[in-house]
């Protein structure tokens, strides 16, 4: 079999295409990696009994173990592939030794699956391994916050004046003044523009109130993406002008973090995953944390699946908002924003005037400083 496509589709759909023909040695390794995690399928076994095969010893090659396969796919596949697949492993198959496996951790490359994956099981490792692990989540927050701070920071730079600027940024480009100065370099042949000296607008900056912005952080593990863009995001809001940053993750119990705010690092690290929601207690906890309850943002990131008191939950947010504080319920505080909640009781709590929905870390950044700086 030498057509690409036909080996794609062999790759596909696995042992049932054999019979399209054999796999050259490069795509047969690439099958044997691919079979090592989705061979585990449980449709998969039942598919090999209903043929009469079935899964069983005999005196072939020794077993891939989990180094092995991690040094193949990264040998055989793209960045992006890889990334799949350890992700698969990790949260489909729960090969959890990718991340409690001190040689595995000593050659894996960190990615945002891994960092999950080291939340959800650092429970499990020794301080050797867990000193192994910090590596994945100190590389990955790193890149996060190099990609978020910038986003998160540009909220309170000001709005646009419409003069000039020397500073060139791409988020400040003045189409309009960029094109009318450059128009004697249009060239009708070619029906293009060439752009010799773009403008730029200037921001100029507003008086600036103090503020306080509480994040209220669901640490159940089905909240694990948004706790980690609630600690990163955190850190990026961290010593702004105008704004004092408090975080609390909570459980059926409240932890305060604010004290780690600058380091996300070491707060994921102190974070523990699982366990049950009392929302309405995170939430009274809050409460008392505001000085000025005209001057405050709680922020409740939660999938909102109460397990204390709905009513309880419900008159707590109302309290808040009769006082003037500002209530955000977030159901995702991610890069993707997908929310998952419990519609029912976010629609209660919209109700009585909080805004319920999902931000980006850059939404909840802009939403911030435009009270900030109004």
């Amino acid at each position: 079999m030498t057509d690409p496509e036909l080996q794609r589709w062999r790759l596909v759909l696995g042992e049932p295409a054999s019979a399209a023909g054999e796999l050259d040695p490069e795509a047969a390794r690439r099958d044997a990696a691919l079979d090592w995690l989705y061979g585990r399928d449980g449709e998969h076994d039942r598919r090999d009994v209903r043929r009469g095969g079935g899964r069983s010893g005999g005196d072939g090659p020794s077993a891939m173990t989990t180094v092995d396969w991690l040094d193949d796919i990264n040998q055989l596949f793209p960045k992006e592939t890889v990334e799949r697949l350890q992700r698969d492993a990790i949260e489909r198959y729960e090969i959890t030794d990718i991340v409690t496996d001190p040689e595995v951790l000593r050659t894996v490359e960190p990615n945002p699956a891994l960092l999950r994956a080291v939340l959800q099981t650092k429970h499990l490792m020794n301080p050797e391994v867990l000193r192994l692990a910090r590596r994945i989540v100190e590389a990955v927050v790193r890149d996060l916050m190099a990609r978020m701070a910038t986003e998160v920071r540009a909220a309170f730079t000001g709005t646009r004046a419409r003069k000039p600027s020397r500073w060139k940024q791409a988020r400040d480009f003045d189409v309009k003044r960029t094109l009318r100065g450059n128009l004697g370099h249009y060239r009708p042949d070619e029906r293009r523009l060439y752009i010799e000296t773009p403008h730029f607008f200037s921001r100029s900056r507003k008086h600036v109130e103090q503020w306080q912005l509480i994040l209220l952080v669901d640490q159940s593990g089905s909240m694990v993406d948004s706790v980690i863009h609630s600690a990163v995001t955190a850190a990026c809001l961290w010593g702004l002008p105008g704004v004092r940053t408090h975080l609390v993750a909570f459980d059926t119990s409240v932890v305060d973090l604010t004290r780690d705010v600058d380091d996300p690092v070491e707060l994921l690290m102190k974070v523990q995953l699982g366990g049950g929601t009392d929302i309405g207690l995170a939430v009274r906890y809050g409460a008392g944390l505001i000085e000025q309850p005209r001057r405050a943002i709680v922020a409740v990131i939660s999938d909102f699946y109460e397990g204390g008191s709905e009513s309880a939950l419900v008159r707590a947010v109302r309290e808040l908002v009769e006082q003037g504080t500002k209530v955000l319920c977030l159901a995702a505080l991610d890069e993707q924003a997908n929310p998952v909640y419990d519609r029912a009781l976010g629609q209660r709590l919209a109700d009585v005037g909080a805004a319920v929905g999902a931000m980006t870390p850059g939404q909840l950044a802009e939403f911030v400083a435009e009270q900030v700086t109004r």
